[in-house]
C-alpha cells in the first residue's frame, strides 16, 4: 500500500520528495496505464495549484487523451496544434507562463492560465506527452520544468512501454 504524506517544505526539497514517492510508487509495476494513471493522481495530489494534469498518448499524427486528473479534457490534438502538439512537433519541452499569450492555445479547461508539457522519450521516439495545467498565471518555472523531466524520468524508465510501441505506425 502506497502511503502518501504532503510535505511543507521548500521547493527543492518537495521535488526530491515528490520523486522518492513516485520511485516508490512504481516499483515493481510495469503495466503502462497503470503506471500513467497512478502518476497523474501523485501529480495532482502532489503539486499545489494544478487543475490538470495527465498525459496524450501519440497514436497517428495526433494525440489521444490517456489517463489524467482534472476536469474532462480534448480527446484528440492534431500535432502541432497546441501546447501539446507544438511541443511534439518541436520534440522539447514546453513552458507556457501564460497560454492566452500562445499562439493556438487549445482551451480544454478555460480555467487554465499556465502550463508545462514535457514530450515522453523511449528508445528516441516520442510515444506521448505529460501535461500539466494550472489557474495560475507564471505557476511554473525552469525549477519546475528541470523536475518535472526528472519525474518524467523515473516514469519512463520503471514502465514497460511495448504495448504502447508495438501499436505505433
Amino acid at each position: 500500500m502506497f502511503v502518501f504524506k504532503h510535505i511543507q517544505a521548500d521547493k527543492k526539497t518537495g521535488y526530491e520528495t515528490m520523486l522518492n514517492q513516485l520511485s516508490g510508487l512504481l516499483e515493481g509495476e510495469t503495466d503502462w496505464l497503470a503506471n500513467l494513471s497512478n502518476t497523474a493522481s501523485h501529480l495532482i495530489h502532489s503539486l499545489p495549484d494544478l487543475n490538470w494534469a495527465g498525459f496524450y498518448l501519440l497514436k497517428d499524427e495526433e494525440l489521444v487523451l490517456g489517463p489524467f486528473m482534472g476536469k474532462p479534457a480534448c480527446v484528440r490534438i492534431p500535432v502541432s496544434k497546441g501546447v501539446c502538439g507544438t511541443a511534439v512537433k518541436e520534440k522539447r519541452t514546453l513552458l507556457v507562463k501564460d497560454v492566452t499569450t500562445f499562439p493556438g492555445h487549445i482551451a480544454c479547461d478555460a480555467d487554465s492560465r499556465s502550463e508545462v508539457v514535457i514530450p515522453l522519450y523511449v528508445n528516441r521516439q516520442i510515444i506521448g506527452v505529460l501535461d500539466i495545467d494550472s489557474p495560475k498565471q507564471a505557476r511554473f518555472d525552469e525549477e519546475d520544468v528541470a523536475n518535472l523531466e526528472k519525474y518524467a524520468g523515473i516514469l519512463l524508465k520503471k514502465t514497460d512501454w511495448s504495448p504502447l510501441l508495438s501499436r505505433q505506425s
